[in-house]
Order: structure tokens, then sequence, then C-alpha cells
């Protein structure tokens, strides 16, 4: 599939700060000590900004933008609909969160509620998300089991590393919040590697004999070309990659994504003060570049089986 950096902005900015917001939401009501008013409205805002660049960014990826709108009637039948109404929901509790700051330095049992309803808002955004893709028969590579647990757990890991630099931005150092990060980049590499091994297994590779049923017979081949020259499903379905450059993002994603940030919030929760909060800047920008790499992979190594009627080997 074509890698629409809209969608790659769209997909990682809003799952980012999906992560942020619901660790923020988590961690108020489990260790609502060392949260104060500053912390807590940089980091609601913030996250909401995320979610807001994201959501603005997948518009642009729609021949009409200002229609917009219009999937939110399609719910009952498609992820994409569910998606965009999942998120306006998300917006009620974590905006009037945000208000209750505000209003109080200590805003009390309100905003613990609306923390609670926070944090399965945001995870069932980031689902509805992971879904658009994972519900796709037509793309093995998306659907594939691993794919919504990826989503999840790159969604906490990115939220974690930036809920960390925000802490030790404002004076705090959160153990817990590295120990959150620690473990979701640990989960977020385990199933990263398995999916990559499931998309590469032989086993699950369509083919023509395969798509034909005509595989008894013996080779399948391409009579004569569908169009004399390239259309909109080339164009968007039969993006290609060579297998050389697969290997080196993967060794990109792997590096910037996990293993730079992991080792980075250890060196922060080892040395602490300033080279602490640079380290935990620094893990949050490598997993920036990280997270790119791996969505647009994520995108580029997906293969629609309808490439097979224009000749494609495999997909």
């Amino acid at each position: 599939m074509h890698p629409a950096f809209s969608v790659i902005v769209f997909t990682t900015a809003s799952g980012a700060g999906y992560g942020l917001l619901a660790w923020f939401a988590l961690f108020s009501l489990s260790s609502p000590s060392w949260i104060d008013r500053p912390l807590a409205l940089t980091t609601l805002i913030f996250g909401l900004a995320l979610v807001c660049a994201g959501l603005g960014s997948s518009t642009l990826h729609l021949g009409r933008p200002e229609r917009a709108w219009r999937a939110l009637s399609q719910w009952r039948s498609s992820w994409l609909s569910r998606e965009g109404v999942a998120a306006i929901v998300a917006f009620a509790p974590t905006g009037l969160l945000a208000l209750c700051w505000m209003a109080s330095p200590s805003p009390g049992v309100l905003a613990q509620v609306l923390a609670l309803l926070t944090i399965p808002a945001a995870l069932a955004t980031t689902y509805c998300t992971a879904m658009i893709y994972g519900s796709l028969k037509t793309i093995r590579q998306w659907r594939h089991p691993l794919t919504v647990p990826n989503y999840f757990a790159l969604s906490l890991l990115t939220g974690a590393l930036l809920f960390s630099a925000m802490t030790r931005l404002f004076g705090t150092e959160a153990l817990g919040v590295e120990l959150a990060a620690l473990v979701a980049g640990s989960a977020a590499f385990a199933l990263k590697h398995f999916y990559w091994r499931g998309i590469d297994a032989p086993s699950r590779v369509s083919t023509a004999e395969t798509a034909t049923g005509l595989g008894r017979f013996g080779e399948v081949r391409l009579f004569e070309a569908p169009h004399t020259e390239e259309n909109y499903l080339m164009r968007e379905m039969g993006f290609a990659i060579a297998r050389k450059h697969v290997a080196k993002l993967r060794l990109l994603t792997v590096l910037t994504l996990f293993v730079g940030p992991l080792v980075s919030t250890l060196l922060a929760m080892a040395v602490g003060g300033l080279f602490g909060t640079l380290f935990a800047v620094t893990a949050v920008v490598s997993a920036a570049v990280g997270v790119l790499a791996e969505r647009w992979l994520f995108f580029a190594e997906a293969k629609h089986v309808v490439t097979l009627f224009y000749g494609a080997k495999a997909a």
C-alpha cells in the first residue's frame, strides 16, 4: 500500500496522544500526590493537541475533506466511522478533566471520575483506529492477530515516554511512569518481532493460483494486462518496496523505537537530575523517529490482493 504521510501522522500522533492521556489518567488515580496543576494541564492539553493533529491530518487523505463529517453516520458498519465517533466521545471526559484542573489545583472526586472515564475512552478509540486496518481481509499483512495488540503497545509506549519526559521537565521523577515505559517498550518489541515473523511466513501468501483456485492445474499467468497505463489502484495499492530496504528500515525501527528509548529511559533512571531529563527527552525524540519508520513500513509492506489482477506474483 502507498504510505500516505497524512495517514502516518494520523496513526502515530493520535496513538501517542491517547497513550499519554491514558497514562496520565491512570497515575492521577493511583499516585495523585506528585501530580500538580502545571503538570496536569500541560499533559492534558498536549495529549489533546496530538489527538487533534492526528485526526486533522487524517482528513487530508480524503478526496473531499470538507465532507469528512459524513463518515460519522456509518458507525454501524465502518471502523473508520466508529473511530471518529469514539474520538468525539473521548473528548468529553478528557476536556472536562482539563477544566477541573483549571478550576482547582486539587480537583477531587469529580476529576477522579473523569480520569476513570478517560482511560477506556482513549483505549477504545485506539482500538477502533487499529481495526480500520485489522478488519481488512484483503490485506493479509493487516489481517493479522497482532495488528491490534501492536497498535495498543506502541500507543502506550510513546505515551509513557512522553509522560516520563514531562514529569522530569516539571521537576518530578516518577519511577512508576518510567517502569511503565520499560514494560510497554519490551512488550511492543516482542509483539513487533512476532508480527514481522508472521507476515514473512510463506504459508500465508496469496498467489494467482490460490486466488483463482486453479493452482492444481499448474502456474496461472496473466494473459493480457487489464490496463494500458497506470491507474488509481495501481498507484495506491500496488506500492512495492525491495526486501533489502525492508531489512534496513526494520533495523532502524528496532534501534530508534525500542533500543534507543529503553536505554535512554534506563539511563534517566540511573543518573537523575538534569542529565536524567535530557535522557528522557532523547527517548521521546528517538521514539518519534522510530514510530514514523515503523508506521511507514506497516503501510509499505502491505499488499492488497487486487494487485494479483494486475500481474503481481504474490500478495
